[in-house]
Formats: structure tokens, sequence, C-alpha cells
């Protein structure tokens, strides 16, 4: 046996072990765009969560996630315009994160038939 051959003690095809080397890349681009979105959708139904249960809003964390989720729904802000305030803040912070979920895991899904 050549030392540079590599070496399969369960007998594996060495052609199906190329292909699968071949598509890594392919396939770690389409986890960190969904691992993206994720993180994206997890700040805003966080946040979405600690308005609803009356986090103490001067807390360093709270505020923390406030800014995160405020920066990536910035483009949805006062879609809803409802008098309820805890409505409207589910629904201005909940629509991106369907959004993001949608877009992440589709655009993922496309690039892993790549």
């Amino acid at each position: 046996m050549p030392v540079n051959d590599n070496y399969s003690p369960y007998g594996h095809n060495q052609d199906a072990h190329r292909r699968s080397r071949d598509g890594s890349g392919v396939n770690r681009t389409a986890l960190v765009i969904h691992t993206i979105a994720d993180i994206a959708a997890g700040f805003l139904v966080l946040w979405i969560l600690l308005y609803l249960l009356e986090a103490n809003q001067g807390n360093v964390f709270v505020g923390f996630v406030h800014g995160v989720a405020g920066w990536l729904a910035g483009w949805s802000q006062d879609v809803f315009t409802m008098d309820v305030e805890s409505l409207r803040v589910f629904l201005n912070y909940g629509l991106p994160a369907v959004i993001y979920l949608l877009l992440g895991h589709g655009i993922a899904a496309r690039v892993r038939r790549l």
C-alpha cells in the first residue's frame, strides 16, 4: 500500500470520499448562512420575550439584546402601528425574525444544491 493513499478500514469507496470532500466548502457556506439567520432570528425572538415578560430595561444584557434586535429590525419598524404596545413589538420584531429564517434557510438550501 503506497504511503499517500487514504486508508479506509471500513472499505469505503475512495471516489465517494473525494466527492464528499469537494462539497465540504459548499456545505460549510450553507451552514454559515443557516447559522447567521438562526442567530438573527434568535436575537429578535429573545427581545420579544424580554419585552413581553417586562425585563428590566436598565439591565446591560437587556439593553444589548434590544440594541441588536433594533438594528436587525430597523427596516421593519412601524410597519404595524397598533395601540397595544406589546402587540406592536411582537409584530414589528416577529416579522423580520420570520423573514430572516425563511430567507436564510432558503438560501442555505439553494447553496447546498450547487
